[in-house]
């Protein structure tokens, strides 16, 4: 018995070591594996990027050399027969992701990715889809070729087009073999102030899409000069009255306005400047800017651009500030320190630049309120370097209770703006307020967004923060930190200092974040 359990002792012993043994040999195999072929790239994408390109990006692969690229035209499915629209070999990691141009647009493709190596097997494809958008080729509009009934759209000389359809209107213009090898034709029979979309076609695809505005029809409205009295003029206005400013200067102060009218400049090209003008605006009147430069040297006491002068319990007409640039104002752009309830305002495709904010905030309402206000498609810049952005206080609420305040911030470039950790982009103390704050361009900025217990941002997304580390992670207390989604890249920004702000980031230009100006 003692034999036998000795034997089985040494038995249980071997069968342990060889165990052991086993174990380590096959992890020694599994962490040295060889295969006769190359592992599949993994996580393949397909972004579409520029229209008509297409950025690839997948995960590296051991061993692999070089990646070959393979793209087929496929109406449906992955359908890989026939001859490739575009075959890309010596692809290498430091490569990646790689963008292949030259697409067609409106065409849906396939892609399909190997890893290459030596002495190796290829890997086996991985594949994606995508769509390329329409072409893009008109030229932008020139300022100088573009009436109030006609205009002259432009693209590269040569390039094939049948047609040109504009809406609204459904003006349907055939392109010539004259046209085309000109790269331009003129389109009649427009209306003064319409914005049209045009689109250039081959056949049954899109080449390019472009929208453009109509000036104003001198026939209908009031010509002025930088020889005629401006603040006489405009502080006579009858209701619906519509000035046409010409090109030059007009040096002006306080000009009252209790009529509702339109300014408007009556040759985009050729903007007028209004030179230390402050528009006080009063008796409940509307008013519409539009293609003026307003430049706030010599404006007396430094003062915000637009004033509210009067108190009302009656609502205020609308206030449109569209195409205009502002700049070198000492206390604001706009003040509203009456008793006033505006029904709308929108700051739509401005620029504005140098705006101190010394004695008052960047948009000051301290009283008053609007229902709606939009702020979409501007670059701000230099400005408001130690005061809040956007300031509308609780006496708006007070003076007009029912009504719930709707803010709208989109698509905006800021740069240079709010330098202390204190400022805030929201200083909204509305006691009923909505506010949107979306695709959003800030850089160098030390400011964060609200501290207050009343600022209600309903939706916040897609922001994107360089240099401005307060929005995302302010210590003050209460701080609203933006939760995400948001994006902390680069811009790029081609010359700032000179006030060109065209992004050069292609992640920020496909997600489309800042004014659209500037992502083309």
């Amino acid at each position: 018995m003692k034999y036998a359990c000795n034997f089985c002792s040494i038995i249980l012993a071997a069968m342990v070591v060889c165990s052991y043994g086993c174990t380590k040999t096959i992890e020694k195999e599994r962490t040295s594996l060889e295969t006769s072929r190359l592992f599949s790239p993994t996580k393949l994408t397909a972004t579409v990027v520029n229209r008509t390109s297409v950025r690839l990006s997948w995960g590296q692969v051991g061993k692999a050399g070089t990646y070959t690229i393979e793209i087929y035209e496929s109406s449906s499915g992955t359908d890989f027969s026939g001859a490739p629209f575009r075959v890309v070999e010596g692809v290498t990691l430091d490569q990646v992701p790689y963008t292949v141009s030259g697409l067609d647009g409106e065409t849906r493709y396939v892609v399909r990715v190997k890893a290459v190596g030596e002495g190796v097997e290829d890997s086996k494809w991985v594949s994606a889809t995508f769509t390329t958008d329409a072409e893009q080729i008109f030229y932008p509009v020139d300022l100088n070729e573009i009436e109030p009934t006609s205009v002259v759209l432009r693209w590269p000389a040569g390039e094939a087009a049948t047609q040109i359809v504009l809406i609204p209107g459904n003006i349907t213009h055939s392109v010539t073999a004259e046209e085309v090898s000109a790269g331009a034709a003129t389109i009649t029979g427009l209306v003064g102030e319409t914005t049209y979309t045009a689109r250039l076609l081959n056949g049954t695809k899109t080449r390019g899409t472009i929208t453009f505005t109509t000036p104003i029809d001198l026939g209908g409205a009031i010509q002025v000069t930088p020889d005629d009295d401006l603040t006489n003029i405009l502080q006579n206005a009858s209701d619906g009255d519509v000035f046409a400013l010409m090109p030059g200067t007009y040096v002006a102060q306080d000009i009252f306005i209790s009529k509702s009218i339109s300014i408007k400049g009556a040759k985009p090209a050729e903007k007028p400047v209004l030179k230390g003008v402050v528009l006080r605006i009063s008796n409940g009147a509307g008013l519409q800017l539009k293609d003026l430069i307003i430049d706030g040297t010599g404006a007396l006491d430094g003062n915000q651009f637009l004033v509210y002068n009067d108190d009302m319990n009656t609502a205020y007409g609308d206030l449109k500030v569209e195409d205009c640039t502002i700049f070198n104002y000492v206390k604001g752009v706009m003040y509203v320190n009456k008793k006033a309830w505006i029904l709308s305002v929108l700051y739509r495709n401005n620029i504005i630049y140098n705006i101190e904010c010394s004695g008052g905030d960047f948009i000051d309402f301290r009283n008053g309120l609007s229902s709606t206000f939009t702020f979409v498609n501007n670059t701000v810049y230099n400005s408001a370097a130690a005061r809040d952005i956007f300031r509308m206080d609780a006496g708006g609420s007070t003076n007009f209770p029912s009504v719930t305040s709707v803010i709208d911030i989109q698509n905006n470039t800021f740069y240079n703006i709010a330098k202390s950790s204190s400022n805030r982009m929201l200083y909204i103390r509305l006691a009923s307020n909505q506010i949107t704050f979306s695709k959003n361009l800030i850089v160098n900025s030390e400011g964060y967004y609200s501290n207050q217990a009343a600022t209600n941002i309903v939706a916040r997304s897609n922001n994107n923060y360089y240099n401005a580390p307060n929005f995302t992670n302010s210590s003050v207390a209460n701080a609203k930190n933006d939760p995400g989604p948001y994006t902390t890249l680069n811009p790029g920004f081609v010359n700032p200092d000179a006030g060109d702000f065209t992004v050069t980031n292609l992640d920020l230009k496909i997600a489309g974040v800042g004014d659209p100006r500037w992502l083309q």
